[in-house]
């Protein structure tokens, strides 16, 4: 048995542009051998990049925000999850977190079913872009 406080997770895992990963399980902080556990973090109105996790399975539970998923050969599918829902990605889909709130953090518990931190960043023209917003003072033009 090992408890890993929530205030010592890992952010040295694999990345991908957009989101924030950090871990929590995996062989080397408890000696687990078959599964990876960990947190991801979108910040307001952030999208990732396209991606994929090769062979392994991965399961997310939303804990605060609301995630829109998109996925596909070409990101063609969309799906919204809230707190409390679960999310499950085959391996080798190629996918798209997208932070669905303008406002609110979207937060949220990953699992996988490997210990690799495999991600693998897709060059697919995203169907959700980033988009930058400049502020404008509507007393000012």
């Amino acid at each position: 048995m090992k408890v890993i406080p929530g205030n010592s997770l890992d952010p040295h895992t694999a990345q991908t542009p957009g989101m924030n990963r950090a871990t929590a399980i995996n062989k080397a902080r408890a000696g687990a051998e078959k599964i990876w556990a960990g947190t991801v973090t979108i910040h307001a109105n952030a999208k990732t990049g396209a991606h994929h996790h090769g062979d392994l399975e991965s399961i997310i539970y939303v804990v605060k925000g609301k995630a829109r998923m998109r996925w596909g050969d070409n990101l063609e599918y969309v799906a919204e999850a809230g707190p409390g829902d679960f999310i499950y990605v085959p391996p080798y889909v190629p996918h798209q977190e997208i932070n669905a709130s303008r406002d609110e953090t979207l937060e949220c518990v990953l699992m996988r079913s490997g210990q690799e931190p495999v991600v693998v960043n897709l060059d697919i023209e995203p169907v959700e872009k980033p988009e930058e917003v400049l502020w404008k003072d509507p007393i000012h033009k």
